[in-house]
């Protein structure tokens, strides 16, 4: 007797579009995502159950177009598929809704407050992290939680994601050489985690102390 698996009629990730083809606005769309990802691969080295996603698609139905937020963490996932890595995010094969989503506003707003937040909390994402560098009389961080289907915002900077191990905040740094305000992963002590530049720098400097010159090496 045949048995019927509803999955096996549902689009996979490779044959869906990988993105929503929206170029972003600003660089810093890319950027802060991409920092905060690059981060997570040097704290969590060890960790293979964990997976960060920057402007990819999350397919939640077959029918509809996927959701394409700035970045976005998954936990419980496998942390690389194959060589050739996801194509996008498709809830029906990963089985894991992703823990945290993150906009970083756009200098025309399209829907950070509103269409995208309303969404993220109705597929169940539990945090909702939104970046304003504009201002617009909005703060330039805000940190959702979901409670009883609704986002609540989270007091402090960094603020502590308590299901995820990490906390997030905003402080004045240097990455890529562009000194700015960034987004960053905090311990649970307050202190954030370097990024891989300053810990480049940091060995450098331990190096120079052992009178080794890096640059040699």
């Amino acid at each position: 007797m045949l048995e019927y698996n509803p999955l096996a009629c549902l689009p996979s990730s490779e044959e869906l579009p990988d993105s929503d083809d929206t170029p972003v606005d600003n660089e810093l769309q890319d950027l802060i995502p991409g920092l905060l990802k690059a981060i997570l691969a040097m704290a969590w080295a060890e960790r293979m159950d964990w997976f960060f996603g920057v402007d990819m698609g999350i397919y939640y139905d077959p029918d509809l177009p996927a959701i394409v937020p700035d970045g976005f963490l998954s936990l419980g996932v496998e942390r690389f598929y194959d060589e050739n890595l996801r194509p996008s995010y498709v809830l029906w094969e990963e089985k894991r809704v992703p823990i945290l989503v993150l906009e970083v506003v756009s200098q025309t707003y399209r829907g950070e407050y509103s269409t995208k937040k309303a969404e993220y909390a109705r597929l169940g994402i539990l945090y909702y992290v939104v970046y304003n560098p504009f201002r617009r009389r909005k703060p330039r961080l805000e940190v959702y939680k979901l409670v009883n289907n609704g986002y609540a915002l989270q007091d402090g900077n960094p603020v502590w994601l308590l299901e995820i191990g990490l906390g997030i905040g905003i402080e004045r740094g240097s990455y890529l050489g562009i000194t700015r305000e960034w987004l960053y992963w905090y311990k649970a002590e307050g202190k954030r985690f370097l990024t891989p530049e300053e810990r480049a720098q940091l060995l450098a400097e331990r190096l120079r102390s052992l009178g080794i010159d890096p640059d040699l090496i």
